[in-house]
């Protein structure tokens, strides 16, 4: 059975992805994968590149966006909580309702600020613009994750089910699994809330760099991106 990466991010993630889409879909090939995504940060920078570097790989390219979700006026500046959502375009029209979703987040949806800025759209776009986008539930950042690992299963339930009634079966749950206590702690959720609403599981990994080489290389792209030195103990790190 072959894999293939649905969860990627590229250096097109400013400052927190270290992979090259030339290198990245090279490892691709090499590893027999028939399809390659990319789910770079609230935007869409790498799209054609993907596009183009997968035609003379002869491996297929799917268009994504790791992007932000909010529960909440996308307008009205606020401190709102911002999830992780996995949008993929499975055709044409995915693919237009996907770049309308990016532009709106980037263009109206802008919460944060400085290096904390994100783009963010909410459910209700989501929900206007559904037609031909696969969805998943992304990674610990994800509404579900996160309400799981508070304790709360119901909230986490309660969410899965409405994207799988405006998605129906075009949406995913994923398991990931990274070597941390709460990938583990998501995953057993996961597989249940999966098995009570009758939603698929896709296993991913949210990857950011191509190989073990890069791990420090990739530290010190976080570090410029949050401001501290490789030597500092408490920073952002990523582990597995």
């Amino acid at each position: 059975m072959s894999f293939v990466g649905l969860h990627i991010h590229s250096d097109y993630s400013l400052l927190d992805g270290a992979s090259q889409l030339p290198a990245l879909v090279d490892r691709a090939v090499e590893l027999g994968m028939p399809a390659i995504a990319l789910t770079d940060h609230g935007v869409m920078y790498g799209a054609i590149e993907l596009i183009k570097v997968c035609l003379k790989k002869g491996i297929k390219p799917i268009i994504g966006n790791e992007m932000y979700v909010i529960n909440g006026d996308i307008e009205v500046k606020k401190r709102y909580r911002k999830y992780h959502q996995v949008v993929l375009a499975k055709d044409t029209q995915g693919y237009k309702n996907l770049v309308k979703l990016t532009t709106i987040s980037n263009l109206k949806g802008m919460q944060g600020k400085g290096i904390f800025a994100r783009p963010c759209i909410n459910k209700e776009l989501l929900e206007q613009y559904h037609e031909g986008l696969i969805v998943t539930s992304a990674c610990l950042g994800g509404e579900v994750p996160q309400a799981i690992l508070k304790g709360d299963f119901d909230q986490a339930r309660q969410v899965a089910k409405w994207y799988q009634e405006v998605f129906g079966d075009d949406y995913y749950l994923e398991i990931q699994d990274h070597g941390s206590v709460e990938d583990r702690v998501v995953n057993v959720a996961i597989v249940k809330i999966a098995s009570e609403l009758g939603i698929k599981i896709i296993a991913t990994n949210d990857s950011h760099f191509i190989s073990c080489y890069d791990v420090e290389a990739h530290d010190a792209l976080l570090c410029i991106q949050t401001a501290k030195l490789v030597t500092e103990e408490k920073r952002m790190r990523y582990s597995g």
